[in-house]
């Protein structure tokens, strides 16, 4: 799957994965109230996924994994800080966990359990090595660019597998050239195919985006063998991911669907950051664009067995700092992404 970006900056620099390098902390949808049946735990982990400590946490009460509360899957190969919720009566036994990946940062009571998507987004700190004097230059302009134009959501290689080819067998699983019997297997398998869609579909929209500051509207329709008239309106607009009447908007960071008809007006609404266009991760029970934007998207869309969903396109990195360490030739970069948002599509767009 080919991926584009950009910037072509073509910057080379070394990032390891790991808990030295790389640091991940959740924040949370809403503060917690301070009473209730319900403990809330500030969890350090390293080394562990999230369904991991899950495991550890539960075993060591005696509890179901399904007795524990989470907002969201952390990275293994990072020191990931979240919140995990569970009844306020195993409280006392919770002083006996003793465990070199987990540590228990706070405790505080809340009315109800966490449920899956209660966060705002996450915090991301990283360490890049390896970068010199020109590196640091073209870092410090990829950072000022990601400022003022944001930058693509695609899905991460997480989905994908160690190979990247999880989507090959969520395809065969669809076309039913393979059986699985473990539903969360079939269903993630699948799912990776649905993010392979939306990857490739996201792939073309920028393909596009970046055809249009060399050439006419008519012109990118012949290079992409798209019908006359379904970039009429695009050139003009100023954000570099150009806009299609028919895209399904979506207010920014969370709200309501919309389709896109005046676009100019959306247009500005998408530079000042109060809407941003989506994508269809294709399944059941999920609006699709209509107008020229469908006519793209369509091309991505096929019958799958579980349910859809719309996916920002566009997406912006906030609360950005840099620090640049020139005898140890590291750049500590951290910054702050929306949920669901995966901090590789910054180093991505910084790569080129």
């Amino acid at each position: 799957m080919k991926l584009l970006y950009p910037l072509p900056i073509q910057n080379d620099f070394v990032f390891n994965s790991s808990p030295r390098d790389f640091t991940v902390e959740e924040i949370p949808l809403y503060e917690f109230s301070g009473e209730g049946e319900h403990l809330v735990l500030k969890v350090r982990k390293k080394e562990l996924t999230t369904w991991d400590m899950i495991a550890i946490i539960a075993n060591h009460l005696g509890i179901k994994h399904s007795e524990i509360g989470y907002a969201g899957l952390k990275d293994k190969n990072a020191m990931t800080i979240q919140y995990i919720s569970l009844l306020a009566k195993h409280e006392e036994r919770l002083k006996d966990l003793n465990h070199d990946g987990i540590k228990i940062l706070e405790t505080t009571r809340h009315n109800n359990k966490i449920r899956i998507g209660h966060l705002k987004g996450n915090r991301f700190e990283m360490r890049l090595k390896k970068v010199l004097g020109v590196q640091k230059d073209k870092l410090d302009s990829g950072l000022e660019w990601i400022k003022q134009n944001g930058l693509p959501n695609y899905f991460g290689n997480q989905r994908f597998g160690t190979d990247g080819t999880n989507w090959e067998d969520g395809k065969k699983i669809i076309e039913k050239k393979l059986k699985i019997n473990d539903r969360k297997l079939r269903e993630f398998l699948v799912g990776s195919y649905q993010s392979y869609l939306f990857n490739n579909w996201l792939s073309k929209r920028i393909e596009l985006s970046l055809l249009l500051q060399k050439y006419s509207e008519s012109e990118c329709e012949s290079i992409l063998s798209l019908p006359a008239g379904t970039l009429d309106d695009t050139k003009d607009q100023a954000q570099f991911f150009k806009l299609i009447k028919g895209d399904v908007m979506m207010h920014y960071p969370y709200g309501r669907l919309f389709d896109a008809e005046e676009l100019s007006d959306e247009a500005s609404r998408f530079t000042s950051r109060d809407i941003s266009p989506t994508g269809l991760v294709p399944g059941a029970k999920t609006k699709r664009a209509g107008g020229n934007a469908g006519v793209i998207e369509s091309m991505f869309d096929e019958p799958i067995p579980l349910d859809g969903a719309r996916r920002y396109a566009w997406i912006w990195a906030t609360d950005i700092s840099k620090r640049y360490i020139p005898e140890k030739a590291h750049y500590e970069l951290g910054f702050t992404l929306p949920k669901g948002c995966y901090a590789t599509n910054v180093l991505d767009v910084l790569r080129g």
